[in-house]
C-alpha cells in the first residue's frame, strides 16, 4: 500500500469566486450505473434475488425533486420492480416516476407518455419498441433515445415538479401519443381537453408493508400540454377505444391523440405534476415551465446539477474514479422527495385526501430511514444544512399529523418497514451538529413517545410506534419468543435489539442537551442493551430466549431468522454508540482486530448490507489505520464501477453511493449521531468541499506521520464536525 499524507484546507470563498471556479461535472455522471445486475464481488457472494440489483434508474430531474423522468422498460408499479432495467429490450415510454431510487419498494402515482407512428395501438405489449443502448444519451438533466421503428427521436428534460419532452420525426406520418396512469389496480382517470391541447389525469397511491393495499390518501396528478393542437382524441380501456373525453377507474385506461407530422418536424410536450390536484399540477407547470424552449429547460437543469456537483471538487485520480465519484454523488441527491406544490400545498401525512399549507420551507417524503441515516443524510448535514432543517421539519409535521413519529415514512404514510427507529437517530444527528432551525421541543416529544410508549393496537397495526417495544423494555432485548407481528420484517429480534439500543443512545444525547435528566439516565442504560444479545461463548451476537438461554448451534456466517438481511458475524460489529465497550466485550483490542481480520479474510464482509458499512473503519479504534485504509481502498476498487452493474446491491435511496462519496474523500461517519468522522486515505490528490460559505480542501502529498491542524498537533484518526465546518488546514499523515 502506498504511503499517504493529505491536507484538509478550509477557507472562506465568496459566491463570485465559487462561480468562477465552477466546473462542468455533469459529463462525469452516468445515470445508467446501477440499472443492471451487480457485478461486484460481495454482491455475487452475498446478494440474492433483488439484493443483487442496485435498482436505480436513469432519472432525469433536479436534486431531491418531486418527480423523476425515466425511460420505461417495465409496465408495473409492483413492489421491487424498477421502471427501467438495462437488460430489457423494449421501450414503452417516458415515465413520470416516484420510484424510490435503488430500493425494493414500489413506484406510486406514476404515469407514462408514449409516442408511436403508423397504426394506433393501445396495449403496451403491442406498441413497445426495440431500442439500442448505443442511441441512449443519459445525464442527470437530459435523456434522449432514437426509436427506429417509429422513425423518431425522443428527448426529456425536467425541473423539480415538471418536465418538457421533445420529439423529432424522420418522415411524414400519422403519429400518436398515449398517456396512461400506471395503476395496477384499475384506478385513476384521464381527461382530454382539445381546446387547450391538454390531457390530465391522476393515479391513486396505495400502501405496501403495514396497511398493505390501503389507499395512501393522495394521488399522483398530471397535466400534459402539447405545443400544437391534436386530432382524434379518444380514451381507451385496454384495447377498447371510445370517442369520449374522459375515462375513470377501469383496468388499462389511457388517452390517445393524433398528430400529422412531417420529416424534420418537432413536437414539444410539457408536463406538470402534483400530489394535491390537477389544478396544482397545472399551477406548478405555469410556475416552472411557462414557455416552449426545450433547450432552455435542459440548460437550466444542467446548470442546476453542475451547481450541486461542484459542492465537491476532486482532482488527481483516474477519470474513471471521478466518474464513479460524481455518479455516486448524483445518486445521493434523489431522495428524500419534494412533496409540496410551488404555493406550499401538500397532502397531509397519513390522512385521506386532506391538503395542508406550509407556512415556509418545503415538505419532503420518501425517507428510506433504515439506510440513509448512516451516511446519505449526514452528507447533507455537511453540504446543505438548510435542506436538513426542512427534512426534520417534515418529520415533525408527519408526527403531529399522524400522531407518531414515523420510522420509515414513504408514500406519505406509515410503513413499519425494516427495523430500528432511525428517524430518532437522524434528528439527533442533525441536532448534535448544530442544525436546529425547527421546533426542538416538538421533535423531542415525538422521539420520546416512540422510545417509551406503545401504540394502541389499531395504531400499531397501521405501522405506528416501535415494533416489539414491550418486549424490548421488559427484557432489555427482544426475545426469540416474540415473533414481532405487524411488521414487514417479522422476527429479526437480535438486529432489532442492536438498533433500538443505538436509537436509545441517539435520543439520550438530545435528552442530555435539553436537561431531561431522568430520560437521559434511562436511555443511557438502554443504550447498553447490545450486551444482552452478545453470546460470549460464541464470540458474536446470538438469538436469546426470554429465560436468558441462547439459540443453540448458530452458524455465524449463515443468514438466520433473528438477523436482518445478514449474518451474526456481520451484525456483531454494529455497536456504533460504544465501540470501546464492544471491543472489551469481544476480549480486548487484539481479539477485536483478529475478528475484523477474520471477517475480511473469509470474505464474509458484505458491502451491500448497510449495518456493516462502518466495519472497515473500526480498525482505527484498535490503532490499525493502515488496515482501514487497505480495506476501504479494496472496497472502493472492487465494489463500485462505472458501468450498469457497478453498484454492489440495492443503492437504497443513495446510501451505498454516499458511502463511496465519504470514503473516497477520506472520512466516514462511523457513529452518525456523534459530530465526528473516522479518517482514512482519500482516493484523490485534492478534494474541495464547499460547506456554505466555507470550503474544505484535501491533498494527498507524501508520507509524513501525524496529524496537524493549522500547523499544530491534531487528533490522528478523528475529524470533528465543528472543525470541518469552521475551517483550518489539516495535515494527516500515515
Amino acid at each position: 500500500m502506498r504511503p499517504f499524507f493529505y491536507i484538509l484546507l478550509i477557507s472562506s470563498l465568496t459566491t463570485l469566486s465559487a462561480i468562477a471556479q465552477q466546473r462542468d461535472l455533469v459529463p462525469y455522471v452516468n445515470p445508467l450505473t446501477g440499472t443492471a445486475n451487480s457485478t461486484t464481488l460481495t454482491a455475487v457472494k452475498h446478494g440474492a434475488g433483488t439484493e443483487q440489483l442496485a435498482n436505480t434508474i436513469p432519472a432525469v430531474g433536479t436534486p431531491f425533486g418531486m418527480t423523476q423522468w425515466t425511460p420505461q422498460t417495465r409496465l408495473t408499479e409492483q413492489k421491487c420492480v424498477a421502471p427501467y432495467y438495462y437488460k430489457d429490450k423494449l421501450f414503452s415510454g417516458f415515465r413520470g416516476t416516484h420510484w424510490l431510487s435503488g430500493s425494493c419498494t414500489q413506484d406510486y402515482g406514476s404515469f407514462t407518455i408514449m409516442p408511436l407512428c403508423g397504426t394506433p395501438k393501445t396495449r403496451p405489449n403491442d406498441y413497445a419498441t426495440t431500442f439500442s443502448h448505443n442511441s441512449e444519451v443519459a445525464t442527470p438533466a437530459y435523456y434522449g433515445i432514437t426509436l427506429p421503428q417509429y422513425h423518431l427521436k425522443a428527448e426529456v428534460s425536467a425541473t423539480a415538479r415538471c418536465s418538457m419532452m421533445q420529439f423529432s420525426f424522420d418522415q411524414d406520418d400519422d403519429c400518436y401519443f398515449i398517456i396512461r396512469p400506471n395503476s395496477d389496480r384499475g384506478k385513476g382517470a384521464i381527461y382530454i381537453d382539445p381546446q387547450h391541447h391538454e390531457i390530465s389525469g391522476y393515479n391513486p397511491a396505495y400502501r405496501i408493508y403495514q396497511g398493505q393495499g390501503q389507499p395512501a390518501g393522495f394521488s399522483g396528478y398530471f397535466v400534459v400540454q402539447f405545443e400544437e393542437s391534436f386530432d382524434a382524441p379518444r380514451v381507451f380501456n385496454d384495447t377498447t377505444l371510445a370517442d369520449a373525453r374522459s375515462i375513470e377507474s377501469q383496468p388499462g385506461i389511457g388517452g390517445i391523440v393524433k398528430f400529422k407530422v412531417h420529416k424534420g418536424s418537432i413536437l414539444k410536450v410539457r408536463i406538470g405534476t402534483s400530489f394535491t390536484s390537477i389544478a396544482a399540477a397545472r399551477e406548478n407547470l405555469r410556475a416552472e415551465i411557462n414557455h416552449w424552449d426545450f433547450k432552455a429547460v435542459a440548460k437550466a437543469g444542467n446548470d442546476t446539477w453542475n451547481q450541486v456537483l461542484n459542492k465537491i471538487i476532486v482532482d488527481g485520480s483516474q477519470e474513471k474514479t471521478k466518474k464513479i465519484f460524481y455518479t455516486a454523488l448524483y445518486h445521493t441527491m434523489q431522495h428524500p422527495r419534494l412533496f409540496n406544490d410551488v404555493k406550499g400545498t401538500y397532502p397531509a401525512f397519513s390522512q385521506s385526501y386532506q391538503v395542508k399549507q406550509l407556512a415556509a420551507g418545503n415538505y419532503y417524503d420518501d425517507f428510506s430511514m433504515w439506510d440513509i441515516y448512516r451516511a446519505q443524510l449526514p452528507l447533507y448535514e455537511i453540504l446543505k444544512p438548510e435542506l436538513v432543517n426542512d427534512f426534520v421539519r417534515s418529520l415533525i409535521l408527519k408526527g403531529q399529523q399522524g400522531g407518531w413519529l414515523p420510522i420509515f415514512p414513504c408514500w406519505n404514510n406509515y410503513t413499519a418497514a425494516m427495523i430500528g427507529d432511525h428517524a430518532i437517530a437522524f434528528i439527533a444527528s442533525a441536532y448534535n451538529k448544530g442544525i436546529r432551525d425547527y421546533d426542538v421541543a416538538a421533535a423531542y416529544r415525538l422521539m420520546r413517545q416512540n422510545a417509551f410508549d406503545t401504540a394502541a393496537p389499531a395504531d400499531y397495526h397501521q405501522g405506528k410506534g416501535r415494533r416489539a417495544l414491550a418486549s424490548y423494555l421488559r427484557y432489555g432485548y427482544v426475545p426469540l419468543e416474540d415473533a414481532v407481528p405487524f411488521a414487514f420484517h417479522s422476527r429479526e429480534q437480535v438486529s432489532r435489539t442492536l438498533e433500538y439500543a443505538y436509537d436509545d443512545y441517539a435520543l439520550s444525547t438530545v435528552a442530555k442537551a435539553l436537561h431531561k435528566n431522568d430520560d437521559y439516565r434511562a436511555l443511557q442504560q438502554r443504550a447498553q442493551n447490545y450486551v444482552h444479545v452478545f453470546d460470549t461463548a460464541l464470540g458474536d451476537v446470538n438469538g436469546r430466549y426470554a429465560d436468558g438461554s441462547w439459540y443453540q448451534h448458530p452458524n455465524r456466517d449463515q443468514k438466520l431468522f433473528f438477523i436482518t438481511e445478514g449474518t451474526p458475524r456481520q451484525y456483531g460489529f454494529y455497536v456504533p454508540q460504544n465501540i470501546p465497550g464492544l471491543i472489551r466485550l469481544t476480549g480486548g483490542k487484539a481479539k477485536f482486530e483478529a475478528a475484523l481480520d477474520s471477517l475480511f479474510i473469509k470474505k464474509e464482509y458484505w458491502h451491500g448490507n448497510e449495518p456493516g458499512q462502518q466495519i472497515p473503519f473500526l480498525y482505527n479504534y484498535v490503532n490499525s489505520p493502515t488496515k482501514t485504509a487497505a480495506c476501504v481502498r479494496e472496497i472502493l476498487t472492487n465494489e463500485y464501477d462505472e458501468g450498469p452493474g457497478g453498484l454492489c446491491g440495492n443503492d437504497d435511496a443513495g446510501q451505498i453511493s454516499a458511502w463511496y462519496v465519504f470514503a473516497a474523500m477520506g472520512f466516514y461517519p462511523v457513529n452518525p449521531v456523534a459530530p465526528e468522522y473516522a479518517l482514512t486515505v482519500p482516493s484523490f490528490d485534492r478534494v474541495v468541499i464547499h460547506t456554505g460559505n466555507n470550503t474544505v480542501t484535501t491533498l494527498t502529498t507524501g508520507s509524513q506521520p501525524g496529524v496537524k491542524r493549522n500547523g499544530k498537533p491534531y487528533s490522528a484518526l478523528i475529524l470533528r464536525h465543528e472543525d470541518l465546518m469552521k475551517g483550518g488546514v489539516f495535515e494527516i499523515g500515515k
